[in-house]
């Protein structure tokens, strides 16, 4: 393992397991009544050191594991030689654990353990439980310990992983309602210059038109009047290019039945395969709509798809978008189970940064429009929305 991956707690860890192979390697060489255990237990030293310094054993797995084989080799040399040689038994538990799959750490720690209690015999020591239950003790403790932290260890990394989860939440939570706002606010612009400015110049421009044909020829005024005039209309075609400019990006690049249609394909397979099938079709004769009934139209049909989407568990849907004289309908309809209008619900905030049906109203209601909703529990829903056009806006704004 890299010395640079470990925690304190690690690395102080890893520090008493080297201290306590020491310990009992230097225990066994003292004790040793023969020259090769001393031998032996120097042999087993260095290739335990080896694997400390080697950079192929820190950083491979099979390295390590061809390290592990060399060590618990020697130090079957050293039980051979000296009962002492069993102590070192027990840290090589841990390194067994540590170093190894667990279908290969578990049988290695009970050969490790048998060998323990075969060097008893050998050696000549009096059969008793404690020759059995010390070995086996020893690797049942080394067992639960290294498979109780590497339990601790998944689940503090699991933890860490939804907390950065969670923070990676947080801050596209916090961006897409930046997002939400800055449209919003555009929206809110280009309604308010739309219903005011550019309203107001329209009228003042035909106001000087009615003064400029009420004067008489040859009048001193009519200069002033047609300055006024193409003055008016300059800003006018101004004001229109802000509203343009703040209109909703679903709407810079296409007209409003376009927008309806790519928002349907978005909403159903193949785009998204859980939702509905969602069907646009368009009825009458298509015309320029000023921005505002434009931008209420489709934030209408985008919450109404939304919550289809998300609670109306509908296989089918269908968005028709009808122009009829005087007045635009936008009609959206599901099959799914439906609910009841009259029952009272919670109001809360939908993803679209609106508060649902009622939203939905309030924009209709803006531009003096209806709105209404037909539905019952198992027969689906539908909603619908009429909004009448001031004169002249079927040619254009």
């Amino acid at each position: 393992m890299d010395p640079r991956s470990l925690t304190p707690a690690l690395r102080a860890l890893r520090l008493c397991l080297h201290l306590l192979m020491a310990g009992l390697l230097v225990l066994a060489a003292v004790r040793a009544q023969t020259t090769a255990g001393v031998v032996a237990a120097v042999l087993t030293g260095a290739v335990y050191a080896a694997g400390s310094l080697l950079p192929a054993v820190r950083g491979s797995q099979r390295g390590a594991a061809v390290w592990l084989g060399a060590l618990c080799l020697s130090w079957l040399v050293l039980l051979w030689l000296t009962p002492e040689g069993l102590w070192l038994a027990f840290p090589l538990y841990f390194l067994q654990l540590h170093l190894l799959p667990v279908r290969w750490s578990l049988p290695a720690v009970a050969l490790t353990a048998c060998a323990a209690i075969l060097s008893y015999v050998r050696h000549g020591a009096a059969l008793s439980p404690g020759v059995f239950i010390g070995p086996l003790l020893g690797a049942a403790v080394a067992v639960a310990t290294v498979l109780g932290y590497q339990a601790l260890y998944r689940e503090s990394e699991r933890r860490r992983r939804l907390i950065e989860e969670l923070i990676s939440t947080r801050a596209e939570l916090a961006a897409a309602e930046r997002h939400a706002g800055t449209l919003a606010e555009r929206e809110r612009l280009a309604r308010e210059i739309h219903d005011t400015l550019a309203q107001g110049l329209s009228s003042i421009q035909l106001l000087l038109r009615a003064a400029e044909r009420a004067l008489p020829e040859g009048s001193p005024a009519a200069g002033h009047i047609d300055a006024a005039r193409r003055a008016a209309q300059d800003n006018l075609a101004e004001a229109r290019r802000f509203v343009r400019a703040l209109t909703p990006p679903d709407l810079e690049h296409g007209s409003l039945a376009g927008a309806l249609e790519r928002l349907c394909e978005t909403a159903g397979p193949p785009a998204a395969p859980d939702g509905p099938r969602v069907r646009f079709s368009v009825s009458g004769t298509p015309a320029e709509l000023p921005t505002p009934y434009e931008v209420a139209l489709l934030r209408i049909a985008q919450s109404a798809l939304a919550n289809t989407v998300r609670h109306a568990s509908a296989s089918r849907a269908e968005i028709t978008l009808s122009f009829m004289g005087g007045s635009v309908t936008l009609d959206v309809v599901d099959d799914g189970k439906g609910f009841d209008p009259a029952a009272p619900r919670s109001v809360r905030p939908s993803s679209d940064g609106g508060f649902g049906l009622p939203a939905m109203r309030s924009r209709a209601e803006s531009l003096g429009g209806s709105f209404t909703v037909e539905s019952a529990p198992g027969q689906g829903t539908a909603v619908a929305v009429s909004l009448p056009l001031p004169a002249g806006t079927t040619t254009g704004t």
